[in-house]
């Protein structure tokens, strides 16, 4: 059941460090960051829970009592861990660890990719993305 629970909330986290982490580029303040992530994910993060409860808690109309135990636990670590975990408790340590968050060893930045998906790139480091080379035709 764990592993079940962790696979769905992991779209939350996700979907919430990449709001905030969006935010972080833009302005540069940590706080506004996490205020400005939780509100943009709020309604959509609520909106996931509830249907994946409404979901588990479906279970309850089977008649094998398991199903029905997996039923309540699961509807009740999603309420939990949206509310709780992704709702209050993410984004206090955030907030509490400011600039904190973004640290990453120097050794490890170098090792890891520079994957820029929205192709941004230019607008988080302030140097113009560079034109895309062209075939020429002769």
């Amino acid at each position: 059941m764990f592993a079940v629970l962790f696979g769905l909330s992991m779209d939350y986290e996700v979907f919430l460090l990449s709001a905030v982490r969006e935010a972080y580029l833009r302005d540069g303040d940590n706080r506004r960051a996490v205020i400005s992530g939780l509100a943009r994910t709020g309604r959509i993060i609520t909106s996931a829970a509830l249907i994946m409860v409404s979901v588990f808690l479906s279970y309850l109309l089977s008649q094998d009592p398991v199903v029905k135990m997996f039923g309540i636990g699961l509807a009740t670590a999603v309420a939990l861990d949206a509310t709780i975990v992704r709702g209050i408790l993410v984004p206090a340590t955030m907030v509490l660890l400011g600039r904190g968050n973004w640290w990453l060893p120097g050794w490890l930045d170098r090792l890891l990719p520079r994957i820029d998906i929205e192709g941004d790139s230019h607008q988080e480091t302030g140097h113009q993305a560079p034109e895309p080379a062209t075939a020429d035709a002769s």
